[in-house]
């Protein structure tokens, strides 16, 4: 028995077919850096890029042109913001996206200047997938003074920051000032900037961009704190260890544990 022709039927194969494939292609894992830079995935990290940004800029962790953000796209480029734009500011146009040479391969505008620094960070920890730095005053403010916040105080800075590092001073935007960070980049998600700011590591430009927050908020209560003239009460060691475990238990880095498994994608605060 011959078939019917249905065009409603045909016409919605069509749509499905076309909406099938648009979901296939481009993937960010494959084609020319045009592919990799128009794929849905790059368009959905601008937009977090843009979010982040405007965030750092509300609550005042930069001014001017300062601060920059990148986040890994597949296994071979970089989408990083560019330089003398306020984070502010930003449009998609804006992003451009780089090899892992810090080489623009799509975008119009130029780079920020310290994409190096996000590059090291990318190549000593591949768990690295995004990278926010930027300068809040009390976390900076520890950072000029050669020092890093006290840590068994609070147990959400415990849990995801931990012992923030301190790298030396380098100038800003030079290869040295990149690799100032590489001693650090296993066992600290969260690194002060001598005389300069802070950056943050993280799966997401988002976790990235609260790890900042985090640091901050701790920062500013241990400066509130130390006014009040009072000793401060530490969390008790057993309870620290307790901190520790659930953090090996989510795969977050902590310089006082050996080793640094995958996350078990536990809940936590």
């Amino acid at each position: 028995m011959s078939q019917v022709a249905n065009p409603v039927a045909d016409e919605v194969r069509h749509l499905f077919d076309a909406v099938v494939d648009a979901l296939r292609l481009p993937k960010a894992e494959q084609g020319s850096p045009s592919a990799v830079s128009n794929s849905f995935e790059a368009d959905a990290l601008r937009d977090e890029i843009i979010r982040t940004g405007r965030k750092l800029w509300e609550r005042q962790y930069v001014d001017g042109n300062g601060g920059n953000i990148s986040c890994r796209v597949g296994s071979d480029y970089v989408l990083c913001t560019p330089t003398m734009i306020s984070k502010r500011d930003m449009e998609a146009a804006d992003i451009c996206l780089s090899d892992l040479s810090g080489h623009i391969v799509a975008g119009d505008k130029p780079r920020t200047s310290e994409l190096l620094l996000h590059l090291e960070i990318y190549r000593a920890n591949p768990r690295a997938r995004a990278v926010v730095h930027c300068h809040p005053p009390y976390a900076t403010a520890f950072s000029l003074t050669g020092t890093v916040p006290p840590v068994g105080l609070i147990s959400e800075y415990e849990i995801f920051i931990g012992p923030a590092a301190l790298a030396r001073y380098e100038t800003t935007g030079t290869q040295a000032f990149a690799e100032t960070v590489i001693p650090f980049v296993q066992d600290h998600n969260t690194i002060l900037l001598s005389n300069h700011g802070v950056v943050c590591w993280s799966d997401t430009v988002t976790h990235a961009e609260w790890l900042v927050e985090i640091l901050e908020s701790y920062c500013k209560t241990c400066v509130i704190a130390g006014q009040i003239g009072r000793p401060l009460t530490p969390i008790p060691d057993c309870k620290l260890q307790e901190i520790l475990a659930l953090k090996q238990r989510l795969g977050f880095p902590d310089a006082r544990m050996p080793a640094h498994p995958a996350p078990q994608h536990e809940q936590t605060t």
